[in-house]
């Protein structure tokens, strides 16, 4: 059952057309490339060989399987296995025929290639299929985001509730730990950390974490620090209430409210965060089918113009549906416009 609250704020929200469509978009992109797998693969999506119906998504057949000569996974572009197959079957293949570290072996032009009818994005340098990196791409841009978002917003709505509820000297030391940590280089050491060792998405997200986190802390705290004074909370405290149920049920409902219009644009910096690290190269590695990693790859081959432009396209479009379904947040909460 949605609260009158509720429902006014969400239909605030479809009154902003641009973040309402946005929105929309934004969510037939991420169901998209939530299926990258189905979509963009080197794996057919179904095999029929001698009255057997295969999913090699799901199992590894190895190429003496089909009649090859090696134990290894099959490879379904080798001529010899896709004629084993017809001869006794058949197999369905997504309707891109590459996965984002595919080399495409069988390419007639030097890499980068333009695109074609079977790189409707062309290539990068290596020969890999663009298009198929693009939507593996933003997957993982979109779930790091998510996590990195996550969890930053409840380290910092967790500190951000302790300084405002219980302030002063509480208040005092925390906020000068929090300048401090934040007075940090977090570049250099990003650099140390890629220099020891190759960064994974685990590690990446954790790296980031220790600097992300007080970005809602001062929101949170200022909330706190307003609402601490209230009646309700004065009266809780008569009533023997303890600080952890005044914190949870009384006021941190009231401060996630206010917290809730920066997550989009938190999820907006994430994203370029995690773009910008692997331009640098002090990202993901190449294993991972990284965003960043093609606009490096359009930056180092401006004679491949397609490159540059497609990620450009990529990015400005995902940030922009972003910055626009914040924007009509904003003004769902806002009791001026919501009524």
């Amino acid at each position: 059952m949605v609260s009158a609250l509720t429902s006014r704020r969400i239909k605030a929200f479809r009154r902003n057309r641009r973040a309402y469509w946005a929105l929309i978009v934004l969510v037939i992109i991420l169901v998209i490339s939530c299926f990258a797998e189905l979509i963009a693969n080197d794996k057919p999506l179904i095999v029929k060989y001698k009255d057997n119906y295969l999913f090699p998504m799901a199992t590894v057949y190895s190429d003496a399987f089909f009649g090859g000569d090696f134990p290894t996974e099959a490879d379904y572009k080798d001529p010899f296995i896709i004629e084993q197959i017809e001869t006794d079957g058949w197999m369905l293949m997504p309707i891109i025929p590459f996965s984002f570290n595919t080399v495409d072996y069988s390419l007639n032009l030097p890499t980068p290639t333009p695109p074609s009818l079977e790189h409707w994005l062309g290539t990068d340098d290596e020969g890999r299929d663009i298009l198929a990196r693009i939507l593996y791409g933003i997957r993982l841009s979109v779930i790091f985001a998510f996590i990195l978002t996550a969890l930053s917003s409840i380290i910092g709505i967790f500190a951000g509730a302790v300084q405002g509820y219980f302030g002063g000297k509480t208040d005092i030391l925390m906020q000068r730990f929090q300048e401090i940590w934040e007075a940090l280089p977090q570049l250099f050491i990003l650099i140390i950390v890629a220099s020891v060792f190759q960064p994974t998405f685990w590690t990446l997200l954790v790296i980031l974490l220790f600097f992300s986190w007080s970005s809602l802390t001062s929101v949170v705290r200022a909330e706190f620090l307003r609402t601490r004074n209230f009646e309700f909370v004065k009266a809780a405290k008569a009533l023997g209430v303890s600080d952890a149920r005044i914190i949870w049920r009384h006021i941190l409902p009231n401060a996630v409210i206010a917290t809730i219009t920066f997550v989009p644009f938190l999820l907006a910096e994430a994203i370029v965060a995690l773009t910008a690290l692997d331009f640098l190269g002090l990202g993901l590695s190449q294993d991972y089918p990284s965003l960043g990693d093609l606009v490096r790859q359009g930056k180092d081959n401006l004679q491949a113009p397609w490159i540059g432009i497609t990620i450009f396209i990529v990015l400005s479009t995902l940030l922009t549906l972003l910055i626009f379904i914040g924007e009509g947040v904003r003004d769902a909460f806002d009791s001026r416009k919501s009524q």
